[in-house]
């Protein structure tokens, strides 16, 4: 699998330049995720927490939890006792955080800036672990799913909400042309920054695809990995069990 970084040019690691990058672009991100993909994103964290809610986990750990989209549904919709929120971004929780408070949810959501190649919690700590379109930023992708794969309790569930490339036509067509030309312009005029929405399609076609993906879950040790696709293709999501 290649590496794909925000700045080809930028001697930095993967993981310095994606914190860089989201602290940022953090001021606008929001704006930016609900506008370029017509709000569908919320559905797909809507089916999420359906996929979470069959379980119902009383602790549960989102990584690289960003502005807190996915903890907050999560919280609203399964009431857990906990839901702990971690992220390269300093800026990103900053906002997190107060998208938090204004739900009241403070007592449940616990916002805490960590690498999920390190996660800062111990063994079989959480009854379930969610990602929203997180696991393409991490810089070694199988310590990540491994560290994830530790802090889960036997018989958990991990699930990972990411973006894919669809194959059918005409989605696929379309799909790429707004993925390279329109999104990276959008996202440059209102976050100005100049690669983030540049990196995001480069990444996306780099990163392991469905099939490719379940094999590496499993590799990282969990069991009945399975894969649900969604919007024809535009997005994934993926399941495993510990």
């Amino acid at each position: 699998m290649s590496v794909v970084v925000p700045d080809q040019s930028n001697p930095e690691s993967k993981k310095v330049q994606v914190e860089d990058m989201f602290n940022k672009i953090a001021p606008k991100y929001d704006l930016l995720n609900h506008t370029l993909s017509l709000n569908i994103d919320k559905i797909w964290r809507r089916k999420v927490v359906r996929i979470l809610s069959k379980s119902t986990p009383s602790i549960i750990l989102d990584v690289a939890t960003g502005t807190c989209d996915l903890a907050i549904a999560t919280a609203r919709k399964i009431h857990p006792q906990s839901v702990f929120g971690i992220d390269l971004s300093e800026e990103m929780l900053n906002y997190g955080q107060k998208k938090v408070d204004n739900a009241r949810l403070s007592n449940t959501i616990k916002l805490q800036k960590a690498d999920a190649e390190n996660i800062p919690f111990a063994d079989n700590t959480f009854d379930a672990i969610t990602v929203a379109f997180g696991v393409r930023n991490f810089e070694n992708l199988e310590a990540g799913l491994k560290e994830m794969y530790r802090v889960l309790k036997a018989d958990g569930t991990c699930v990972i909400l990411e973006f894919t490339m669809p194959t059918a036509f005409p989605v696929k067509q379309l799909y790429n042309f707004y993925f390279e030309h329109m999104l990276p312009l959008i996202g440059r005029l209102v976050s100005s920054h100049k690669s983030a929405y540049t990196y995001l399609p480069e990444s996306v076609k780099a990163f392991p695809q469905r099939k490719e993906f379940i094999e590496i879950m499993n590799r990282c040790g969990f069991k009945s990995a399975r894969f649900k696709v969604l919007s024809f293709g535009i997005a994934s999501i993926y399941i495993g069990t510990k």
